[in-house]
Order: structure tokens, then C-alpha cells, then sequence
């Protein structure tokens, strides 16, 4: 399968990742045990209206669980969708000038903080048709974006992504909060590269970058990792081949190539410690391992 023939995809069809991550929360936002709900309630509002009626029940959900989702991914999701929450509030927090989310899909983030958002410039980067998409739902659930948010449809394999944002009234050299969700292991190792120099010419002094990435085990096809072969398969039906990987002993090398350096670095373990252990240690729920979360800072 080749890079031309994803993008070919993904340039006339809606993103089927995409899709299925906001299908992923919108169940997510309906559970009742606290560590499988995550706070993306407008989730529920932009999936198909099915979906309440599907999984609105405990027993909708254990069947998502148990024959839907890809072992361990759903999981995933979720604390992929607290972690990158937690960066988001926090640069607002921060009162950092900008936030920009790449292949930002069905992402709710702005509309969800936008009581916190104050004169932070959100900047959401996707293919026009996923956009598009996601506008039409917009309209059609009459939810209002924020004013100090900017879709910016892009062809990220003709656009320059320095152009695109500068057009959209970007500043670079700004304090900036820069969010690849389930974008890297997509692009081929050229496009990682132009993406993260782009990254390293944008981002003002203390600016963060938050990203995911697949284990470069999982390229490699060494099947040793908890979830690894449902989350081949997963990618594979939908047409969508990962690209790229890191082996996580290289990150902190990979980031220093471009001016960033690691604060916080969490594989699957680390993940469940966070969000699905409780307070006597036991774990309440499995997180696929082939991804891993990292916050670096500029």
C-alpha cells in the first residue's frame, strides 16, 4: 500500500480514524465508572445520533468494548483524549498565545474550553473534506464556534504548512502549544521530518509540542506488544497504513534534532498508572501498547 493511495483516500472520503476516535469518545463520554468516561460530551453530539441509542445502556458499551473496539485502543483513546485535555488546559492556563491542532478531525477542544480560551488563537489543520465534514456537523447540531478559532483546510502534501497558518493570521515565534493526535504514525519519514523543522521555525520560546506515536516495533511486524495485532488489522480495514515509528529510547535524540526537549514521556504503563489504576493500585482497565504519549517543550 502506498503513501499516494492513502492520501488518495483521505482526499475524497471523510478520515475513517477520524471518524472512529469521535466515536470512541462520544461511547467514552456516556460511561458511568470514572476512569472510562472521558469530558468530551460534544463528542456525542457530532457521532450519528445512533450512537446514544446504541450505547447509551451499560450493555451497548460492554459490547463496544468487547467486540467493537480493537483490544486495548479504546482504552487508548481515552487516556490519549485526558492526557492531550490536560496539555490543552493547561497552555491556557499558561496563557500561551496560540494552539494549533494538526489533523485536528473531530476535535472539540475549542468549544469545550472556550470559557478559558480568553485571547488564545486556536488554529485547527485538516484535509478540506474531513473539515468540511466537520463543519457541516456544526451547522447541522447549531453549534457556534469560537471567534478565536480558525479552521485552515490544507493538502498537507502540496500546502506549506508555515504559509497556511501565516495566512490564517498565525505568529510565529509566539508562545504555542502545538497538538499531533494520532497524526505522525500516518506520514512517511520525510513528512515527519518537514513537519517537525516547520515546528522548530514556528514555536516561540517555551512552547510545547504534545504528540502519540507507534512503536517502530509495530512497523516491523515483531507482534511482541498487549493489542498489537487488532491494532494492525484495525488500520488496515480502514485503508490507513502507519508509516512511521519510533523506538522510545530514541525520542528524546529525535526531539533534540529539533530543538525540543522531552518533559514527559509515557508508554502504555504509564498511561494506565495514570487514568485506569485506583487508589489501592488496582488496574481497572488495559491500554494497547503499541503507542506512546510525549509533551516536549521548545
Amino acid at each position: 500500500m502506498t503513501r499516494e493511495k492513502d492520501a488518495k483516500r483521505i482526499d475524497t472520503t471523510t478520515s475513517r480514524t477520524a471518524e472512529w476516535t469521535c466515536l470512541a469518545r462520544a461511547v467514552s463520554s456516556l460511561e458511568t465508572e470514572p476512569h472510562y468516561r472521558c469530558d468530551d460530551d460534544l463528542a456525542a453530539v457530532l457521532a450519528p445520533g445512533v450512537v446514544r441509542t446504541l450505547f447509551g445502556a451499560s450493555l451497548g458499551r460492554a459490547f463496544y468494548r468487547r467486540f467493537l473496539a480493537p483490544r486495548g485502543l479504546y482504552e487508548y483513546v481515552i487516556a490519549r483524549t485526558k492526557y492531550i485535555d490536560a496539555a490543552f488546559h493547561q497552555a491556557l492556563h499558561d496563557r500561551f498565545a496560540q494552539v494549533v491542532l494538526f489533523g485536528a478531525g473531530f476535535d472539540t477542544r475549542a468549544l469545550r474550553f472556550q470559557a478559558d480560551l480568553r485571547d488564545t488563537e486556536v488554529y485547527e489543520l485538516d484535509v478540506p473534506i474531513t473539515q468540511q465534514a466537520k463543519l457541516g456537523r456544526y451547522r447541522e447540531r447549531r453549534l457556534a464556534a469560537p471567534a478565536n478559532l480558525r479552521f485552515v483546510a490544507i493538502d498537507f502534501d502540496r500546502e506549506s504548512i508555515a504559509q497556511k497558518l501565516h495566512e490564517a493570521g498565525f505568529h510565529a515565534g509566539l508562545r504555542s502549544l502545538f497538538v499531533l493526535e494520532g497524526v505522525l504514525m500516518y506520514l512517511m519519514p520525510e513528512s515527519v521530518d518537514a513537519t517537525f523543522r516547520t515546528l522548530q521555525t514556528l514555536a516561540g520560546p517555551g512552547s510545547r509540542v504534545v504528540f502519540d506515536y507507534v512503536r517502530a516495533s509495530v512497523l516491523r511486524g515483531e507482534e511482541t506488544l498487549y493489542g498489537e495485532k487488532g491494532a494492525r488489522r484495525a488500520v488496515a480495514d480502514v485503508n490507513e497504513a502507519w508509516h512511521f515509528g519510533l523506538d522510545p529510547e530514541r525520542v528524546p535524540t529525535f526531539l533534540s534534532t529539533y530543538g525540543f526537549t522531552v518533559t514527559d514521556h509515557q508508554d502504555a504503563a504509564g498511561l494506565e498508572r495514570l487514568f485506569f489504576q485506583d487508589p489501592g493500585g488496582r488496574l481497572l482497565g488495559r491500554i494497547n501498547a503499541t503507542h506512546c504519549v510525549v509533551t516536549a517543550h521548545a
